[in-house]
């Protein structure tokens, strides 16, 4: 099969392509357990069969940034689980502790107060990537574009639980 056959590209706002997860089940039925989240360092990381470079190349992240969840380890190699719930290795210099989110829920709408009544800042397209600031209750902060607000649980995917989002700098090592 061709190279580039193999590459999965990850683009934002092309909602009708995939299948939208927003009554996925948790990402423990979709990955394995977490250990914790990541996301992808730079625009053309190699996603491999197994933890080393004699594995075959399976697919190509092209998006920085890509939140992803670690479910793995082996020597300087981390198993992946991206939203889509696929998976694979990738070598940890390739992920940064920098958590983000990503829209999985067709557009969600971007609140200036964790709260469904509170006025809308922006509205995001599946597929859009958000830094991570902070969570509580059902809902997360996050900065995109410039924009900071709130998006409600059931609107991303890139953490598992509505704790605090403390472990923003957790070791990739």
């Amino acid at each position: 099969m061709a190279y580039n056959t193999k590459i999965k590209t990850l683009l934002l706002a092309l909602a009708a392509t995939i299948p939208i997860l927003m009554s996925s089940p948790g990402v423990a039925q979709l990955c394995g357990p977490v250990q914790r989240y990541a996301s992808v360092r730079s625009d053309e990381v190699n996603v491999r069969t197994g933890p080393h470079t004699k594995y075959p190349i399976e697919w190509v992240f092209l998006l920085k940034n890509m939140p992803v969840a670690v479910i793995a380890e082996y020597e300087h190699w981390r198993r992946i689980c991206d939203w889509e719930g696929v998976t694979g290795w990738v070598h940890r210099a390739m992920l940064s502790p920098k958590r983000t989110l990503i829209v999985a829920s067709g557009i969600a709408t971007l609140r200036r107060k964790p709260s469904d009544n509170a006025p809308a800042v922006a509205r995001l397209e599946t597929r859009v990537i958000c830094e991570l600031l902070d969570c509580k209750e059902h809902w997360c902060r996050v900065s995109v574009e410039g924009y900071r607000g709130w998006l409600a649980a059931g609107d991303f995917w890139g953490v598992e639980s509505m704790r605090s989002a403390e472990n923003n700098t957790t070791p990739l090592m």
